[in-house]
């Protein structure tokens, strides 16, 4: 069955930097789209980023344009999110998910805290 594991949350001060990434498996990774969504304490999902893994285009909030970086590796069946300038804003639970017209799997998240 489909597993998707994030890892790299944590506790970060503004400004700085996290890596996520997401383990998948279960499925054919590299003929996808892979999705980053976040929910911040109190408020809805708000997606964050996308990228199809058969070809590498990738998408992104006006949120987090021009901060984070969505990338995989193929050959190990793994999402990333590379955070860079990071704000209180930012602080939410990350979840991997993945799907073609539609989100079809999700992971358990991984909490990122932005404060000082």
């Amino acid at each position: 069955q489909v597993q998707l594991v994030e890892s790299g949350g944590g506790l970060v001060q503004p400004g700085g930097s996290l890596r996520l990434s997401c383990a998948a498996s279960g499925f054919t990774f590299s003929n996808d789209y892979m999705y980053w969504v976040r929910q911040a304490p109190g408020k809805g999902l708000e997606w964050v980023s996308r990228i199809n893994t058969f070809g590498g285009s990738t998408t992104y909030s006006d949120s987090v344009n021009g901060r984070f970086s969505i990338s995989t590796d193929n050959a190990k069946t793994t999402l990333y999110l590379q955070m860079n300038s990071l704000q209180s804003e930012d602080t939410a639970v990350y979840y991997c998910a993945r799907g073609w017209s539609q989100i079809s799997n999700w992971g358990q998240g991984t909490q990122v805290t932005v404060s000082s």
